[in-house]
Formats: C-alpha cells, sequence, structure tokens
C-alpha cells in the first residue's frame, strides 16, 4: 500500500523535481507559498517558492523507492531508524494539503521554546505546534519532526487548545493567558 514519504532533494530543485514526478507519473506533493521578493533594479514580483525548502513529499510503494532515488535532483528519501525510510503520517499530508490553501502561511525557523498547542477547528484541526506571537495576531508553527522544518500559520486565539495537561488554556479579547509562554 502506499505511503507517504519525505523526499530530500538537491537545494533550490524543488520545483524542478516536482516536474520530474510528474513525467514519470509519480505521486508528489510539493506545498508552495507566495513571497514577495524585490530584484536589483527596484522591481517586485510574487514568486511560489517551497515551503519545505529542500523537500518534497511522494507517495509510493516499497517497490517504487527506487524509481524515485532516479529522479535527477533527489538526493534521499528521509528515515528514521535503521537507515529505513519512514512514511509521514497520511493525516498530515491530508491536513496541509486541504488546509494550506485557507490560511496564510509560510516557512519558519524550528523552534524548541514555547507553548505546544493544537488547533481545535478548521482545517488544520488537531495538528499540533508551538505558538508564537507575531506583530498583532498569533501564529502556530507546525513542525514536520521527521524532516525537521515548520510552517507558521496565522490562527486565532480561540481556536487554540493547549496541548500540555493542567496548563490553563483560555482565551480572553482574543489574547492568550500570560501562562502560554511566548517565544
Amino acid at each position: 500500500m502506499p505511503k507517504w514519504f519525505a523526499v530530500y532533494t538537491s537545494p533550490r530543485h524543488e520545483k524542478r523535481v516536482a516536474q520530474y514526478m510528474n513525467a514519470r507519473e509519480i505521486e508528489h506533493y510539493l506545498p508552495l507559498y507566495s513571497a514577495q521578493r524585490k530584484w536589483s533594479r527596484g522591481l517586485t514580483a510574487t514568486v511560489d517558492l517551497p515551503l519545505f525548502p529542500g523537500y518534497l513529499f511522494v507517495r509510493i510503494g516499497r517497490d517504487e523507492r527506487v524509481q524515485v532515488l532516479q529522479v535527477p535532483g533527489v538526493l534521499n528519501i528521509v528515515g528514521g531508524t535503521g537507515h529505513q525510510p519512514a512514511p509521514l503520517p497520511e493525516t498530515e499530508i491530508d491536513a496541509l494539503r486541504s488546509g494550506l490553501p485557507l490560511r496564510h502561511a509560510e516557512p519558519h525557523p524550528l523552534l524548541t521554546v514555547g507553548q505546544r498547542a493544537r488547533i481545535r477547528s478548521g482545517a488544520l484541526a488537531g495538528m499540533e505546534g508551538v505558538v508564537v506571537r507575531m506583530k498583532n495576531g498569533l501564529r502556530v508553527v507546525l513542525t514536520m519532526n521527521l524532516i525537521m522544518r515548520s510552517v507558521a500559520v496565522e490562527v486565532d486565539a480561540t481556536e487554540l487548545d493547549t496541548v500540555n495537561a493542567g496548563t490553563p488554556h483560555c482565551a480572553k479579547d482574543g489574547a492568550i493567558w500570560p501562562s502560554l509562554r511566548m517565544a
């Protein structure tokens, strides 16, 4: 049965690898986000960039691993213990595919401090991450542990539950109570 795996690519080759995957009819998912870039002549442009730089996701069976590794620009299938490719939970990829188009998302550095929280409602319901304060709103940093990459997603405080038992997780006037450590 096919499972989702993270594929590590050559730097800045994610889109090209996705094109090769299309040509070889390998099911894949390359989440992108839009960003404004200013060029040296003062021109600005909106470009689509990989949400997880250096990675894309493929859905393959055991017998298709070699086919993926033969794609130009693919360096490795991300593995777990024993150097065996480690499958990603189907629910994580499904949540990303359905939820990311509905929210503003951008790459975020991997965080190790801050309060863990679970998104309670909406397309990303059930996803867990770290709460951070950004400008006038809140963001939850969702981490794909296997590939050590994170994504920051804008959320409303009322959409969050804390993960740690016994920690107050009330939202009042759109703000998280001080009991949640903000990174």
